[in-house]
């Protein structure tokens, strides 16, 4: 599978220009389009949101006539701002995670601290796992099978999200709360590790509670930022396993001992 863009591939984008939407780059890639901006990128707008709403109930499948007429957008508008489908699903993508990120941020707002809004990206992003769904979500087997074809284009689509975390962290770091080596570097590995384990659960099921995930998620980025050592907190009950969506509800999942228990 082809890794990941690092924050040095992509030109460390969190320090570059400010990043443009994908409605503006779609609606740049027509002369057409370009002679009436805002009309174009509208129009974009419409064409992903229907996607959208089609993906909602069938994933990827849906074909595009079926979506040209969920737009009312003729074939060739469809091609006047993407060149396929693919590039329609990675519109989709990072049209998600955008919208995602607005309102982390909002939410965020009142969050004091740096760390603790840290600590909410972070959790937020996985507590995600809890909504209903009887697969692999579409952004999970779409980010996985477009990830090997367009790596670069899939880690522009999430730069929204390191954007969130690298500025927590820099603000933190400020305020001499962690210590990491390489803030901008941290938020990509963090991101990167953060997508894996919403997208290994996403498949697998889970075998004990969101919240649990989300907080050992967090202990271990924590650890990783050299923050300093929280004390220690009572043990938590784990609720009863849910069932398994590829096991027919064995409980496969994560790694269910803790560190230093069991066998290697």
């Amino acid at each position: 599978m082809t890794g990941a863009v690092s924050p040095k591939q992509q030109g460390n984008g969190s320090d570059a220009v400010a990043r443009s939407s994908w409605a503006e780059r779609v609606a740049d890639r027509s002369p057409v389009v370009q002679r009436s901006r805002s009309r174009g990128v509208e129009q974009a707008k419409s064409i992903v949101a229907a996607a959208r709403r089609l993906s909602e109930s069938r994933g990827s499948s849906f074909t595009t006539q079926e979506l040209i007429k969920e737009a009312g957008v003729a074939l060739q508008t469809f091609y006047r701002y993407f060149p396929s489908k693919d590039s329609l699903l990675l519109a989709v993508i990072e049209d998600v995670i955008d919208e995602n990120c607005t309102l982390f941020r909002e939410r965020a707002n009142s969050i004091p601290d740096p760390v603790e809004r840290l600590r909410y990206y972070v959790t937020v992003t996985v507590r995600a796992l809890d909504a209903p769904g009887g697969g692999p979500s579409f952004m999970t087997s779409e980010h996985f099978r477009l990830q090997t074809l367009y790596p670069a284009e899939v880690s522009r689509a999430t730069q929204a999200y390191t954007d969130l975390l690298v500025e927590e962290i820099r603000s933190a770091t400020a305020a001499g709360l962690l210590h990491p080596r390489h803030p901008e570097y941290s938020a990509w590995l963090i991101t990167q590790l953060t997508m894996a384990v919403f997208h290994h659960y996403d498949c697998t099921g889970l075998d004990e509670s969101t919240d649990e995930v989300a907080e050992r998620l967090w202990e271990f980025c924590f650890a990783a930022l050299d923050g300093p050592v929280p004390p220690k907190t009572p043990a938590r009950t784990s609720r009863r396993p849910q069932r398994s969506r590829r096991d027919g509800g064995k409980g496969r999942g994560g790694p269910r001992t803790e560190p230093g228990e069991g066998k290697n």
